[in-house]
């Protein structure tokens, strides 16, 4: 098998030379000072069906807290110069140890912050479409995005558990954690998995709300896009839930990216991002 790392560490290097861009507004959807969502509004006309469509970015870091939404700005930045309009989640992540995510003020705050979004949506973007909204993350972002279109298929009792599946147009998770428990397995980000879920029974207590691939069908038209050569989250994570999808009865998009590592799909200064792009669109207009 060939060594990917020198190659995922050049797009590391690369998708994290952006200067950070502002947002054009910022607005909270409570009281912690992490429930923020930055806004950037599209930077082109009206496209072919109206108003600017949505793109409620969830940005990854393996949920640790080291990583905010700051780093995905310059990608939230190009898909406003493409012509959507795009809203990035911040939410609660983990501590400063190190650790990764909260339980359960991740999912709080992801599914509070998806709840807000169109109302926060037609006060911060006017001319943008909210009825029109894709949701799209990365890495642990992904898993999260994959989670948020999955809420009305949580457990009875869950406290973000939905009625009917959220207004979405679509969902399309960039090298997402997409299959916790294999990603477990596999160490996915240094053991991140467990650590937001907790170990051995607290993980089977807690999997069943969390886990993407346990919420199938969702009925919500998705799209992994995935770099063959990534290191970080192995293709064969969104590969097991597409499979998971298949066995419910739903077909779930996969797009494999020959020679693209864990962070081309969010730099734009890579071909693989405009894939990315395209993808959104294809579900957005």
């Amino acid at each position: 098998m060939p060594d990917t790392t020198a190659g995922n560490d050049a797009e590391e290097k690369s998708a994290f030379s952006h200067p950070v861009v502002d947002p054009d507004s910022t607005a909270a959807y409570g009281d912690h000072p992490d429930q923020v969502i930055d806004f950037y509004a599209s930077r082109r006309a009206a496209g072919p069906g109206g108003p600017a469509p949505v793109v409620a970015v969830l940005h990854g870091g393996a949920w640790r807290d080291a990583y905010d939404r700051r780093h995905l700005s310059p990608f939230a930045a190009f898909l406003a110069r493409r012509g959507f309009a795009v809203a990035s989640v911040e939410y609660r992540r983990g501590g400063s140890g190190g650790t990764a995510g909260r339980w359960p003020d991740t999912f709080d705050d992801v599914a509070a912050a998806l709840d807000a979004l169109p109302a926060l949506v037609r006060a911060h973007l006017p001319g943008a479409d909210p009825d029109r909204t894709v949701v799209t993350g990365h890495s642990a972002g992904g898993h999260l995005a994959l989670w948020a279109a999955a809420r009305h298929l949580l457990p009875d009792g869950a406290p973000w558990r939905t009625d009917r599946p959220v207004p979405l147009r679509g969902v399309v998770a960039l090298a997402p954690i997409a299959d916790l428990a294999l990603a477990a397995r596999l160490d996915v980000c240094a053991d991140a998995v467990r650590q937001l879920l907790g170990a051995e029974e607290e993980f089977a207590e807690r999997q069943p709300f969390a886990d993407p691939a346990l919420l199938l069908p969702t009925g919500i038209a998705t799209t992994l896009v995935q770099g063959r050569a990534d290191p970080v989250v192995p293709a064969a994570v969104a590969e097991s839930y597409a499979d998971a999808a298949a066995r419910a009865g739903e077909v779930v998009g996969v797009t494999l990216l020959e020679d693209v590592g864990h962070y081309a799909v969010i730099d734009p200064a890579a071909d693989a991002c405009a894939v990315v792009a395209e993808e959104i669109a294809q579900l957005a207009w």
